[in-house]
């Protein structure tokens, strides 16, 4: 059985991983891009009307490391992504008064300034979600661990780059890191 969560807004922080133009239009599994978004939505405006925190992360695509890492990193003949690649999309509804965080590695923390746009407001509780299950969002889960943070993973506001990658993060590792809930019982606990 699940243990009842309450969750604080005004120490509770949404951050959502990636969800731009060419991240959210990639094959994914076990959900697809628009069906994270419309589920991103509704948890940042509940956390939003209740006083929290929403975090919008984007990379710039054109300046992370090339996959596999094996990989030479781009050639200058390569044609880059177009500039709307990491744009965030407009259906997860961002506000003015949202903050917004920029990457250029999978992880959210390394090289930006989110934990201090997170440690100025008083969070305490992080809750995740995003695109890619293995990568952006396991990433920024670990070095939210690492910094004392309380996660709340939102399993079907995230998804991977296929549904066996995404179940073993969520079978295997985030239950040990935190609570993984559905965007549902995540709402429910803000109060």
């Amino acid at each position: 059985m699940t243990q009842a969560l309450s969750l604080d807004p005004r120490t509770t922080a949404l951050v959502m991983i990636d969800l731009q133009h060419g991240i959210v239009s990639r094959p994914l599994g076990p959900y697809s891009g628009p069906q994270v978004v419309a589920q991103a939505r509704p948890l940042a405006d509940a956390l939003r009307a209740r006083g929290g925190t929403v975090v919008w992360v984007r990379v710039l695509v054109n300046e992370i490391l090339a996959l596999p890492a094996d990989t030479p990193m781009r050639k200058p003949d390569t044609p880059a992504a177009p500039p709307q690649a990491s744009e965030l999309v407009p259906e997860i509804g961002a506000q003015d008064g949202d903050v917004f965080v920029t990457k250029r590695q999978w992880g959210a923390f390394h090289g930006t300034d989110l934990e201090q746009q997170l440690r100025r407001r008083g969070i305490e509780t992080i809750v995740l979600g995003g695109i890619a299950t293995n990568f952006g969002v396991e990433s920024t889960a670990r070095a939210a661990f690492d910094r004392g943070f309380k996660l709340v993973f939102v399993e079907d506001a995230t998804s991977g780059l296929n549904e066996e990658m995404h179940r073993f993060a969520f079978d295997k590792l985030f239950g040990i890191m935190g609570h993984v809930r559905s965007t549902q019982e995540t709402m429910a606990a803000f109060q």
